[in-house]
């Protein structure tokens, strides 16, 4: 059995930390990589970072 999911991407760089004002959302609440819609959360800094569960994907709302 295969347990690797498989999914489309738009093959963004997932080590980079992107920027709302740069890089809004394509679609309201999901992914700009893979186009899922659940995501881990922190504040550092005073900024809120979101990172997508799926292909990591992270960006500074």
């Amino acid at each position: 059995m295969d347990t690797k999911e498989e999914y489309e991407t738009k093959d963004f760089d997932t080590s980079i930390v992107y920027e709302f004002s740069e890089y809004p959302d394509v679609r309201s609440g999901r992914c700009d990589n893979c186009d899922y819609t659940l995501f881990k959360s922190s504040v550092k800094g005073g900024k809120f970072l979101r990172e997508c569960r799926r292909c990591g994907m992270k960006k500074n709302i």
